[in-house]
């Protein structure tokens, strides 16, 4: 391969490269490719299970798929008073009033925005950098 042909190719991925770091810095908009919000589906979906919490039921007891992680009444207490237990748990659907920052934070430490942790019977999920961006990713593409 010649010299310049190299040259071109090199030159071409570094304007390319360029271009999509300007857009990020102007719009701070990151694209969340197809497979990392199915990622976080299947994280949300099937490992956190978070829709028995966050989705409200109807009269027979079956999650309502309209209103999926809109926020619900818990349908269980503690038998022992627990400190701080939340009796509804909150809609997480587009998780309304968090950056992408946040919500990656919130899933690799249990921190919320405002500096406190996780209410019970909230688990302290614990992901990884990459499945915490997916699990953001996803709820952030439902309204």
């Amino acid at each position: 391969m010649s010299k310049r042909v190299v040259a071109g190719a090199i030159s071409l991925a570094a304007i390319m490269a360029a271009a999509a770091m300007s857009q990020t810095a102007t719009t701070g908009a990151v694209a969340k490719p197809a497979a990392n919000v199915a990622r976080g589906k299947y994280l949300v979906v099937n490992v956190g299970n978070c829709g028995f919490c966050h989705t409200p039921l109807d009269k027979k007891g079956q999650p309502i798929k309209t209103e999926a992680l809109q926020g619900a009444p818990l349908m269980f207490k503690p038998t022992i008073p627990i400190a701080g237990w939340m009796p509804v748990a909150p809609a997480i659907a587009g998780l309304p009033g968090w950056t992408d920052e946040q919500g990656v934070e919130f899933f690799t430490t249990g921190k919320k925005p405002d500096g406190s942790m996780a209410a019970p019977p909230m688990p302290s999920f614990r992901f990884n950098n990459a499945d915490a961006a997916a699990v953001v990713a996803y709820l952030k593409t439902l309204k």
